[in-house]
């Protein structure tokens, strides 16, 4: 059972800016009412431009966040794009590892680098919500299919199993106090989508959003990303990978279809389709692409017995699921389900 729950600001300091503070003051309501106390890590409010600036005390409160035995959970703020910079603060002098703690750690998009980071230091994470993104939701309440799975992390410690929602969401585009209480337009959802492969397979899951895993190898973005990255070993050596499901999921951005083809690029050539057990995709924001990304998936990859499953509710689309980094999950499209081995 959570109980004290740590939010960090680890890429956008977004939530200490006053735009947002209607949001913030709707999230905190919400998780005490969820009988949670909060606690902002000292740094998580300083604004975008101090958190920005400052990689090392972002490093510092998550840090502080594992090492502190009265945290039972740490949930991400929000995402971003340079939490990369963090790197040398987590691994110079083991910082990092000497920290790690049985601790539920969760967040999405740019999170994916410090969920690869705590991989790294044999730490098991959760993949698919934030505080801002999720918890913030301008709606009367949560929604409803991300409220289920959060209510479930927080209560068991665990996520039993996944199964597809029944509607998706329209991306929000005003966050303005005026938009308090304004729901999303929703349409009918489809369920999990088999694209090739068997329809059961199994593995531990890791990946993420691929915008922030291509910049592993890219350095349109951060020039000194792919260094960094390289530097410190971010990415799993192949042995790692082997049964493992690769998630992957796409921004906001959404991603050209050309740049997305450039990034299963990347990730083929480092052999992991060679290895892997399978692959999950995250429904496309507002399905911006959805077919044109299916395509590039089945060509890139080229290895038709490579399971794919595609329409998973993690990521940028709304509503989002919960999954769990490291332990064995049970993919079964015939039963439209996802199982985790606690």
């Amino acid at each position: 059972m959570i109980k004290n729950i740590a939010i960090v600001s680890l890429s956008s300091g977004t939530i200490g800016e006053d735009f947002v503070k209607h949001e913030v003051d709707i999230g905190i309501k919400r998780l005490n009412d969820f009988g949670l106390n909060v606690r902002f890590m000292p740094h998580a409010l300083k604004g975008i431009e101090y958190v920005k600036n400052h990689p090392e005390k972002r490093a510092a409160d998550l840090l502080q966040a594992l090492s502190d035995p009265e945290i039972d959970m740490i949930l991400c703020a929000i995402g971003g794009d340079d939490t990369y910079r963090l790197l040398p603060f987590l691994f110079e002098h083991n910082e990092l590892a000497d920290a790690v703690s049985n601790k539920v750690f969760l967040g999405f998009s740019d999170t994916t680098i410090n969920h690869f980071m705590l991989h790294k230091v044999g730490m098991k994470t959760f993949y698919g919500q934030s505080f801002l993104a999720d918890v913030c939701e301008l709606d009367k309440d949560m929604l409803p299919y991300t409220q289920k799975y959060f209510e479930e992390l927080i209560s068991t410690g665990m996520i039993k199993e996944v199964r597809p929602s029944e509607i998706w969401y329209e991306g929000r585009t005003d966050f303005g106090i005026d938009r308090v209480g304004t729901p999303l337009k929703y349409h009918p959802d489809y369920g999990f989508e088999l694209l090739q492969g068997n329809s059961v397979f199994s593995g531990e899951i890791l990946g993420g959003c691929i915008d922030s895993i291509y910049d592993f190898f890219n350095g349109e973005r951060y020039v000194d990303m792919p260094l960094f990255c390289k530097k410190y070993k971010l990415f799993p050596e192949i042995a790692d990978w082997v049964g493992k499901i690769l998630l992957l999921e796409s921004s906001e951005e959404k991603m050209s279809p050309e740049k997305y083809r450039k990034a299963v690029l990347a990730l083929k050539e480092t052999g992991i389709f060679d290895v892997i057990s399978g692959i999950l995709i995250g429904k496309p924001m507002d399905e911006t692409y959805v077919q044109e990304y299916k395509q590039i998936l089945v060509d890139v990859i080229d290895h038709p017995n490579l399971p794919i499953v595609c329409n998973i509710n993690i990521g940028h689309a709304q509503p989002r699921c919960i999954i769990p980094f490291g332990v064995v999950a049970t993919v079964d499209i015939d039963n439209q389900v996802i199982r985790f081995a606690n």
